[in-house]
């Protein structure tokens, strides 16, 4: 390696350093213990676990709610592969997270939400929080409970202030973009009637299309997941409401799950 190279390497890292610790905020996790008495649990039978960095000022009553990625599991070995992971147990999450960007509270470099109520929701289901079967198999514990991870967490926002919101946003990346789009209306619903309420999917529009070799991959994917998970009545209303009952097992992960039917259906 050339000592240019090296120079270039140790100046990103130092420019890096100092941006981290100039913006950089640590916040604390926050485990929903009452939700473990619903079957609001992760994978591994863990409470779900958030952090939430308090807003202040003008943004006392305006939430900001972040989604994590971190894509699905679709059949046994690919949940057991996550379940001790932070992706599937809140044990295996940061206690202190590191709130940057969109999560900053430095107006200089969050200008818009720097005050808000900052909230980052842990991932731990692999469902996109749509999942709900109460068996639980004794030999993997594996817990499908996805969508009551979401209640539980909302419901202790709401108690923690976020019933007086009077602005919210439900955002996500990739598997937590699709999470924005399928708990969209169910997220307003839980809302005063007079907040506006917007919800922003980042890199979270994936489309049922084929692979390169022409195989439907994607669907085939999906549909173990909803199977697997128990999503299909999870799903939103708005759209299997417009199903065929005797379609409703067979294609509601096509049609109920994937972004691009959805968008124009969320109220």
């Amino acid at each position: 390696m050339s000592n240019g190279t090296v120079q270039q390497w140790i100046y990103s890292f130092v420019t890096l350093s100092i941006v981290f610790r100039t913006e950089g905020l640590f916040v604390n996790i926050t485990y929903v213990l009452s939700g473990v008495a619903k079957g609001a649990v992760c994978l591994d039978g863990s409470p779900p676990a958030y952090h939430h960095d308090k807003g202040f000022g003008t943004g006392v009553n305006s939430w900001l709610i972040q989604m994590e990625g971190g894509g699905w599991c679709n059949n046994i070995s690919t949940c057991l592969s996550r379940k001790n992971t932070r992706l599937g147990s809140s044990k295996q999450m940061v206690e202190n997270l590191a709130f940057s960007g969109i999560l900053s509270n430095l107006p200089q470099f969050n200008p818009d939400f720097y005050n808000w109520n900052r909230v980052k929701v842990g991932y731990c289901d692999g469902s996109s929080f749509t999942g709900d079967v109460q068996a639980v198999n004794p030999i993997t514990n594996l817990h499908f409970r996805g969508a009551r991870v979401f209640l539980a967490v909302m419901e202790d926002l709401l108690a923690k202030g976020m019933k007086n919101a009077e602005n919210a946003i439900l955002s996500g990346c990739s598997a937590g973009g699709l999470t924005s789009i399928l708990h969209c209306d169910s997220f307003k619903a839980l809302l005063p009637m007079g907040a506006k309420v917007k919800c922003f999917s980042d890199a979270g529009y994936f489309i049922d299309a084929k692979d390169i070799s022409g195989a439907p991959h994607i669907e085939e994917y999906f549909r173990d997941v909803v199977s697997l998970h128990g999503s299909a009545k999870n799903l939103p209303p708005v759209c299997t409401s417009r199903l065929k009952p005797d379609l409703v097992r067979a294609v509601a992960f096509i049609i109920c799950f994937l972004p691009f039917t959805l968008l124009h259906l969320t109220q």
